[in-house]
């Protein structure tokens, strides 16, 4: 491995990190990752994001700063902002969930949206970054020069070098990229009146530009450090859970994602009916399969908000459930039925408007009634998601925050009446970006993997309350 400085980029926190060359974290920062308000929503604040990395990197000491070799730069797929030849952004950088570009993909036909999936390997919303590109450049005041795209980690990268290029896994995620080719796709930019020359060049993982003179003495870093943009974070994760075809990785963070590998796209009309987003993978050549659930982690802060609980409050709440849960102690008749879309609605509806809603009440229902049902609803949500997929899994990895969750993790190793094999090092996304800048590989046992089993009278007993609780979903899915 090469020493390397990893920066990844998520909509809740962005974390920073330098390996040695023996892939040890030395160190380690977690920082929120800067937003703001404009007249249309949520943008990233990308001066103080910028602010904090290079902070991050002054604040290195004189040795670790003299070795580094590299510094790898992953983050969420479908932002993005306009930049100019002065790297100057001539847009926001919008998050990955807005949704300004909404008009746009309502004027889509039917036609025009198979057309897109054939084309992509993703269905039409408002997520993906074209259709915010067509209202970056319709909102601009005075667009100036040779403007080009950038997903967030692309647009840091660029400061960094002075290079303005895009890495195909996050390039997947702009609903702009010809699938099978590998290139930007002029029939879909014209279906959104989007100028393809806005789109930059493509350059895959392993590819590095080194630092500007100014970016490097500002730093006190050696002129010879190569950037690399890896990709997508969940992408990246998956190369540092060292994911292979066949495997399902269960990438938890703000939101919840589900990937495989796949040789082949899947174009086909039951992929397209059920909203599965294909992609290219970031290290192999290989292909994507992947959804994304809304609602993950981002739930544990909803409760809180909801219940009035302190995160310590919560911490021990979860804690106490679980040791109830295992002791065969929770009586699931009198959970409430949670539908957790506090977020929006995953595949096959995908629908950002879609709102939680929690049934089934009790008078002498608790809060920490709520908090298991909340947990029992993400496990069955990322049940429905999973049978989607065209082949269920051989075996399952689980990468990110969930990792702590012992409650959620059992809760979904019933549900799906499989056994999980679940990260215990922290920064996974981290250190497989490292490996796709070191062009390296991980291996799984160097994430330390804990087991949890699947239990299978609890998994009867849970398939017992759905078969009860499906009629509920059902009718609330629809409200």
């Amino acid at each position: 491995m090469k020493r390397t400085v990893t920066v990844d980029i998520g909509t809740t926190r962005t974390k920073l990190g330098y390996f040695d060359e023996n892939g040890n974290q030395l160190i380690s920062e977690v920082q929120a990752t800067p937003t703001r308000a404009d007249a249309w929503g949520t943008i990233y604040d990308s001066d103080a994001l910028w602010s904090l990395i290079v902070r991050y990197l002054r604040r290195l000491d004189d040795h670790n700063r003299q070795t580094l070799e590299k510094i790898a730069i992953a983050g969420v797929g479908e932002s993005g902002g306009l930049v100019g030849e002065d790297l100057r952004l001539n847009s926001p950088m919008i998050l990955w969930h807005d949704q300004r570009g909404e008009a746009a993909i309502n004027r889509l036909s039917a036609g025009e949206r198979l057309r897109i999936y054939a084309i992509t390997g993703l269905p039409a919303n408002a997520n993906y970054s074209i259709s915010k590109i067509r209202w970056a450049v319709a909102a601009a005041p005075n667009p100036v020069g040779d403007n080009k795209w950038l997903n967030v980690s692309e647009y840091v990268a660029a400061l960094m070098t002075g290079q303005r290029w895009a890495e195909y896994s996050l390039a997947s995620r702009t609903m702009a990229l010809d699938l099978r080719s590998a290139t930007w796709s002029p029939e879909v930019c014209g279906l959104f009146q989007v100028d393809p020359s806005l789109l930059p060049r493509l350059e895959p993982a392993s590819f590095g530009y080194p630092l500007t003179k100014n970016f490097a003495a500002l730093c006190k870093l050696p002129p010879d450090v190569q950037v690399h943009v890896v990709g997508h974070d969940h992408m990246v994760g998956g190369v540092g859970a060292a994911l292979s075809q066949g495997e399902l990785l269960n990438s938890t963070g703000t939101t919840e994602g589900i990937l495989f590998l796949r040789k082949e796209p899947s174009l086909d009309s039951t992929s397209a009916t059920a909203m599965l987003a294909n992609g290219i993978d970031c290290e192999s050549g290989a292909y994507t399969l992947f959804a994304s659930i809304p609602t993950g982690g981002s739930a544990f802060e909803t409760l809180q908000h909801l219940l009035a609980m302190s995160e310590s409050m919560l911490l021990t709440c979860i804690a106490a459930l679980n040791d109830r849960y295992l002791a065969g102690q929770i009586d699931l008749a009198r959970i409430p039925v949670v539908i957790p879309h506090f977020r929006g609605s995953p595949p096959p509806e995908k629908r950002a408007s879609a709102r939680g809603v929690i049934a089934n009440l009790s008078s002498d229902v608790q809060a920490e009634d709520i908090v298991l049902g909340c947990f029992l609803g993400l496990a069955m949500q990322f049940k429905m998601v999973a049978d989607l997929f065209p082949d269920p899994p051989a075996s399952v990895k689980v990468i990110g925050p969930a990792s702590e969750n012992y409650l959620w993790l059992h809760l979904k190793a019933d549900v799906l009446g499989t056994d999980l094999s679940v990260s215990k090092f922290p920064e996974v996304v981290s250190r497989g970006a490292q490996a796709l800048a070191s062009a390296d590989r991980c291996d799984w046992s160097g994430c330390h993997p804990i087991e949890i089993a699947t239990d299978q009278r609890r998994h009867e007993q849970i398939q017992e309350w759905f078969s009860l609780a499906k009629p509920i979903f059902e009718r609330l899915e629809g409200v």
